[in-house]
This record gives C-alpha cells, sequence and structure tokens, in this order.
C-alpha cells in the first residue's frame, strides 16, 4: 500500500486543488467528437396503426412502404415491410424503433434497427401525430442504428461501427441522414 507523507502529500493536495478550480481536466484534453456522412434513407410509411395506451404510453405502429438510400457509403432501397414500433412517453416525447431491411444496389440485404427518441412542443408533436407537415427546426429527433450485414461482404465494417442518425418526418416519409461516429 502507497501512503502520501512528508512533502508529498502537500504537493498532490495542491495539485488536486488545481483541478477543481477550473485548471487542466480531461475534458480539455479529450479530442472533439467528430463524425462522418455515410448516406440518406428516404422511407416511405403508412398511416400509423394506434394500439392505445399501454404501460410505456399511447402505442403504435407505423409500417414502412419501401424507400430509397443513396450517399457515399452505399445506395440502394428499403424494402416493404418492416415497421416503426412507437410509443409517447407521459413527457411527450416519442420513443422510435424502426425495424427493416436495406438492400444494396450490388444486391447485398442489410438489417436495421433503429432507436431514438423525437421530441417537441406539444402542439407541434399534435400535428405531426394528425399526419400534417411540420418545419423540421421544430422537432428534434436523432437515433442509434444498429446494422446486420453480412461478415464476408464489404458492408461488413458497419456491423461493428457507432452510426447515428438525423431524422426530419413528412406526412408519408422519414428522411434519416446516417453519421458515423469516428
Amino acid at each position: 500500500m502507497f501512503h502520501l507523507t512528508g512533502r508529498l502529500l502537500p504537493r498532490c493536495l495542491a495539485f488536486l486543488a488545481v483541478l477543481c478550480a477550473g485548471g487542466a481536466t480531461l475534458a480539455d484534453e479529450a479530442p472533439a467528437l467528430r463524425t462522418e456522412f455515410l448516406f440518406e434513407a428516404r422511407v416511405k410509411v403508412d398511416r400509423p396503426t394506434m394500439i392505445g395506451q399501454s404501460s410505456h404510453g399511447l402505442r403504435r405502429i407505423v409500417p414502412i412502404l419501401g424507400g430509397v438510400v443513396s450517399g457515399p457509403a452505399l445506395n440502394g432501397k428499403v424494402l416493404a415491410g418492416g415497421a416503426d414500433w412507437q410509443y409517447v412517453r407521459p413527457d411527450g416525447a416519442w420513443e422510435l424503433e424502426a425495424r427493416y431491411t436495406i438492400t444494396t444496389d450490388d444486391g447485398v440485404a442489410i438489417m436495421v434497427v433503429n432507436r431514438g427518441v423525437r421530441y417537441g412542443k406539444p402542439e407541434v408533436m399534435e400535428r405531426l401525430a394528425k399526419g400534417e407537415k411540420v418545419d423540421p427546426a421544430e422537432i428534434y429527433c436523432r437515433t442509434v442504428a444498429t446494422f446486420e450485414a453480412p461478415r464476408d461482404s464489404k458492408y461488413e465494417w458497419m456491423n461493428h461501427t457507432l452510426i447515428i442518425g438525423q431524422v426530419d418526418r413528412t406526412p408519408d416519409s422519414a428522411i434519416v441522414r446516417f453519421y458515423k461516429v469516428n
């Protein structure tokens, strides 16, 4: 066991005092978080199926009808058949969990699970829930996506990469811009 005695203890305490008083911190040394744009998914959606109040809040399911994927990392289409399982929390925020499949232009199927939160002023969220057009600047919607690509494909890197999304919603689609966290 190591004991601080003599002149070493006051020096360590002085150093800690400088750190606590606004001196150098680990945050000062941490590199800035950087992202890199990968692709955009324009996902067509159907009207939601209302499940009703559940133990989590108001539950609804939004069927995915298909879509287009384009960007520097991949191009392809969103297959019909997925859905976005949503619930409205008591604080008014919407928890989102979309599950769907992308087929790339070169024929690779990639499974997607995209979880996130959507939040805005109550009157804006109400308009969105009614299917009305809403200015994207009035709503915060961010996601974290996990991808399951074949291990022997050129998209295998997606299986172990943190990818986040920024979502804009129109009455009949979700536009998701995906970014790699470097």
